[in-house]
């Protein structure tokens, strides 16, 4: 006869036995050191060291354009030109003033050295002669404020072409034939010869250690077959408005001559002055309580919750700054199914 009083089973024999307790069976791995350096890579683009937005000193409408997207331009090209015959009849009022004013001024010497001649004669007094100085000056002013106004207007109409000052290529064009633009809005953007660089973006807690870093390697969707080191050049002060992450700038060291501007670039950053002792751990052996992540510790077949401080995840490992020493075994499955100080069966596991 078989049956269950007081939660124990019972046989024909009168001999109480126990039911046997599930253990369950759990994968381990068991930590080692790493002496592997934190790295993480971000995307960026191949950009110029210099570059130049250029704008008009006048407004008008632009009527020509000589230059293309990716033109290599050399310093004294023209780039664009706007309709000058405003600013020509602006030069030519100019130029009439200048002549009126030399016509005034002619008519003063004259009196003047005229009325000298009386005053040595004793003809006139000394007050009539200095009203004619007077004159002579004003006359000889108008002439100065005449010609410049005119040199301000033959500027003017050079300003009406846009030169290139330095050697670059265009890199983006903002107007076109046909529209009117005002003084000082960018038409063109020409990035000069020389040093290449790759603009990345990095969120805020990610600059500290941006700045501590130890060695850049840069790499190209391009060209898989080319990695350069890079450095650090510019870290902008304010975070962009829209998406809250910083622009920095990654010189590249000895770039090769194929490498050409907005190519997409992938910027790996590795920091061997932070290394850990503690090795990368797998996600899946993180078990969550509020917000300290913690892990199974297994101990004679006895698992133990050990909560532990977390650095850098990616490619489903996550490394452990502090709590667990080289050599403890881990669980790194079935987390979320064991209680404190329970027995467990251990399985085969991959070791970190």
């Amino acid at each position: 006869m078989i049956g269950i009083i007081g939660g124990v089973l019972w046989k024909e024999n009168n001999q109480a036995k126990p039911v046997a307790e599930d253990i369950p069976l759990v994968r381990v791995a068991t930590v080692k050191p790493s002496s592997a350096a934190q790295s993480y890579a971000y995307s960026g683009e191949v950009r110029g060291r210099y570059e130049s937005q250029l704008a008009f000193q006048v407004g008008g409408k632009i009527i020509k354009r000589y230059v293309e997207l990716g033109s290599t331009v050399k310093a004294g090209d023209v780039l664009m030109q706007i309709d000058p015959r405003d600013v020509q009849q602006t030069v030519n009022s100019a130029l009439a003033q200048v002549y009126a004013a030399e016509s005034q001024l002619k008519l003063a010497e004259s009196n003047l050295n005229r009325y000298r001649q009386l005053y040595a004669q004793n003809a006139i007094s000394r007050a009539q002669l200095d009203q004619y100085q007077n004159a002579y000056d004003v006359a000889a002013a108008a002439v100065r404020q005449a010609s410049a106004q005119y040199a301000q207007g033959a500027n003017q109409l050079d300003y009406s072409l846009l030169y290139a000052d330095k050697p670059g290529v265009i890199a983006s064009i903002s107007a076109e034939a046909g529209q009117v633009v005002s003084a000082g809005q960018t038409v063109l953007t020409i990035v000069q010869d020389g040093e290449r660089e790759v603009e990345i973006s990095v969120p805020e807690n990610r600059l500290e250690e941006l700045r501590k870093a130890t060695q850049f390697t840069i790499s190209f969707w391009a060209l898989p077959h080319v990695k350069i080191d890079g450095k650090i050049r510019e870290i902008a002060p304010m975070a962009d408005q829209t998406t809250r992450t910083y622009k920095v700038r990654i010189s590249l060291v000895n770039p090769p001559p194929e490498i050409k501007l907005g190519m997409t670039a992938a910027v790996t950053v590795a920091n061997f002055n932070n290394q850990t002792t503690a090795a990368a751990i797998p996600l899946s052996s993180i078990y969550q309580t509020n917000d300290s992540p913690c892990v199974w510790v297994v101990t004679n077949n006895i698992v133990n919750l050990r909560p532990i401080q977390v650095g850098t995840f990616g490619d489903g490992q996550i490394q452990v700054l502090a709590g667990l020493n080289p050599g403890e075994t881990i669980v790194t499955a079935g987390v979320h199914k064991l209680r404190e100080g329970q027995k467990v069966r251990v399985a085969g596991g991959d070791s970190q």
